[in-house]
């Protein structure tokens, strides 16, 4: 199985991860989102971080703005949904018109959706018939990008496809998750972070954001590699009225910044309360 198309080394700085999830039951509410907790989830056992989401409607010229942007980022991004062969799916296409380039029928998806036909065929006991209409039809899902790679998929062999570092799976949880992390493992093992990924906070009382924002920008200054967050709260049903104020990164950097957060905050007139620790 030949891997997606994608850089096989970066500089120092780890690419920003990026998801868009496509379709309108989403906007409109018929379906909850499942991707996005899911995403983070899969990342965060690898030391990595989402940067970003977005949601698109069914929408050809959103998702083709959308899919420009993706590709010109250089980020590592997971499309998820519209890759299906029905009127409502204008992911591919607009893969296709967002790059300049034709759709054609990848060699491996085809094989591979053939073997399913002859699979369904098999399991309801009828002949394998290549030229019924409906077969021909499902076809036009290994459709792709002129220079696209596959992604394989473990429950119904359908292939996703990828186009640099962009990588497109279909909307059902069951295929899309253990196919990225088919992308992951196989085409960014290099960075995975061994160290986890760690916060360190602390409750402050009686604080404005305002007021401790420069403390924060001390911290991010002195302590590169970390990030300093603010989380205010106004009816925290254990806390109260708060700011969660912490920093997260690497173990390392962390166990140097936070302590220094600390020292900070007894510069304020605010009163601190439980430190919290999140792995």
């Amino acid at each position: 199985m030949s891997n997606p198309q994608a850089p096989t080394t970066f500089s120092n700085v780890t690419p920003d991860f990026g998801l868009i999830i496509i379709g309108d039951e989403i906007l409109s509410g018929k379906r909850a989102d499942k991707h996005l907790p899911k995403v983070i989830e899969l990342l965060k056992a690898r030391g990595l971080q989402l940067a970003y989401a977005h949601y698109v409607g069914d929408s050809p010229q959103r998702i083709t703005a959308t899919l420009k942007r993706a590709f010109a980022a250089g980020d590592i991004v997971f499309s998820c949904g519209g890759i299906g062969a029905t009127p409502d799916d204008h992911t591919r296409q607009c893969a296709a018109l967002a790059l300049g380039v034709d759709l054609v029928l990848h060699p491996q998806a085809e094989a591979l959706i053939r073997e399913r036909m002859q699979d369904m065929a098999r399991e309801q006991g009828v002949p394998y018939e290549p030229d019924r209409s409906d077969n021909i039809h499902r076809l036009n899902m290994g459709m792709f990008p002129r220079g696209a790679n596959i992604i394989p998929n473990p429950f119904n062999k359908i292939a996703g496809f990828s186009f640099r570092t962009v990588h497109f799976v279909p909307g059902f949880p069951v295929m899309a998750w253990p196919m990225i992390e088919w992308v992951l493992d196989s085409i960014y093992p290099q960075l995975f972070r061994s160290a986890a990924w760690i916060e360190k906070s602390v409750i402050v009382y009686g604080a404005m954001e305002a007021t401790l924002t420069p403390l924060m920008q001390q911290i991010e200054r002195l302590h590169a590699g970390v990030k300093v967050f603010s989380l205010p709260s106004v009816d925290h049903p254990q806390y109260g009225r708060h700011i969660e104020l912490g920093v997260k990164g690497e173990p390392s950097m962390v166990e140097l910044a936070y302590p220094a957060l600390l020292s900070g905050l007894k510069g304020f007139d605010a009163k601190l309360g439980p430190e919290l620790v999140h792995e």
